[in-house]
């Protein structure tokens, strides 16, 4: 996909997000083809981290394919090719990290932290979260359904991937803000330093017992790809 609008801006999106060394050796670069808990570790030199800086470090990739995401939808909308499939290989993406992965260690471990600590499950940060999990899943739907459509050669499904694509952008880049700026800095706050390494633990497990092994590596692999392709 080539365009004079794609995205690129989005090199200078994605440079003003990678503040940290762990954006830039981790993501930004590709340098590694892991991201699991332990290789994100490994960049700090197996000290200890806070569960939240696993997290945010998730939230780079996930945003270099909002990113590719946002530029297929403008090309689409302008009335330039973008492969069908394209959406849809996004949408594996969304569904196998940012929703079987990386939603599966907030909802399941952080949340649960949190409230073992006095947060609210229900209501309050983490009910506005779980509430935004749920809508993401649902444009993610809209996304592969009205890009199969497309791909099955009716054209009329192009606005519905327009829309569904948006509406998945713009819910999942104001998540990740408050995430990173009002829930994660809550967690730290109440959760004690000792615990961190337990939540570690068990977003390993999440990991290699229940997304599997070698998804990570998949899945930084696609988020490449799609990039590589939205530039053209």
């Amino acid at each position: 996909m080539r365009s004079e609008t794609s995205l690129m801006d989005h090199s200078l999106i994605w440079h003003k997000v990678c503040r940290s060394e762990l954006s830039y050796y981790c993501i930004g670069s590709m340098k590694t083809k892991r991201l699991t808990s332990q290789a994100i570790k490994n960049i700090y030199g197996g000290i200890s981290m806070k569960a939240t800086e696993i997290l945010m470090a998730e939230h780079e990739v996930i945003q270099r394919v909002i990113g590719s995401l946002e530029a297929a939808a403008i090309m689409l909308e302008n009335g330039q090719y973008v492969r069908p499939g394209f959406f849809t290989d996004a949408a594996d993406f969304i569904k196998g990290f940012a929703d079987g992965c990386h939603h599966v260690k907030e909802e399941q471990v952080l949340f649960r932290t949190m409230e073992q600590y006095g947060v609210p499950g229900q209501g309050g940060p983490v009910g506005v979260m779980l509430f935004e999990h749920e809508q993401g899943r649902q444009f993610t739907r809209g996304i592969r359904a009205a890009a199969q459509k497309l791909a099955a050669g009716d054209v009329s499904a192009r606005e519905a991937v327009v829309q569904n694509t948006r509406g998945y952008t713009a819910l999942l880049r104001q998540h990740i803000l408050k995430e990173n700026n009002v829930l994660f800095p809550m967690a730290d706050q109440v959760i004690p330093v000792s615990e961190h390494d337990r939540v570690f633990e068990s977003f390993e497990h999440i990991e290699h017992e229940e997304t599997g092994e070698g998804v990570h590596e998949k899945y930084l692999a696609l988020a490449e790809a799609l990039e590589k392709e939205a530039r053209g």
